[in-house]
């Protein structure tokens, strides 16, 4: 895979789509979890959908039960904890892994086009954070503490 838009993902409803879908927008891709110290970043990441998809940013949210079991939920319950709690309508994708060998192959890109502190490619915690530009180029990868936000003037520059 060369490019964002040659990978594929399931929506957390279970319909499978390809991310060739938001070519030509800016995208936040972030790795989520219910029962975090940051789950109330989801708040903040739908502020970012609020206030930016007309511009043409897509923010998607990919649960993942790897750091502290904190995302133990079907599909339906993240969803439905997610909208219940934090009125979420941006895009949630079903629940995967990033780490490992069994990380899915878009974490996997991610995070080979861009390494966190040090080099390393691994995800380190919860809502660690990718922006991708509108032609698909990684832009930045943000630290599970950056909020959302803190990334308003980096997303209006990659919606310019």
């Amino acid at each position: 895979m060369t490019s964002i838009y040659d990978f594929e993902a399931l929506q957390i409803n279970g319909q499978s789509i390809s991310l060739s879908n938001f070519r030509g927008k800016a995208m936040l891709i972030v790795n989520t979890a219910s029962a975090c110290g940051f789950t109330p970043q989801f708040a903040g990441l739908e502020a970012l959908h609020k206030a930016y998809a007309a511009k043409g940013l897509v923010v998607l949210g990919f649960p993942c039960n790897q750091f502290g079991a904190q995302d133990r939920g079907s599909n339906e319950e993240i969803a439905s904890f997610c909208q219940v709690n934090y009125g979420v309508s941006f895009t949630m994708m079903a629940k995967i892994d990033v780490n490992g060998s069994h990380a899915h192959p878009l974490y996997q890109w991610l995070s080979a086009e861009k390494p966190g502190l040090m080099g390393s490619k691994a995800i380190k915690w919860n809502f660690t954070k990718f922006l991708v530009g509108k032609d698909g180029a990684v832009l930045n990868r943000y630290a599970p503490t950056d909020t959302p936000e803190s990334l308003k003037k980096d997303i209006e520059a990659a919606l310019a």
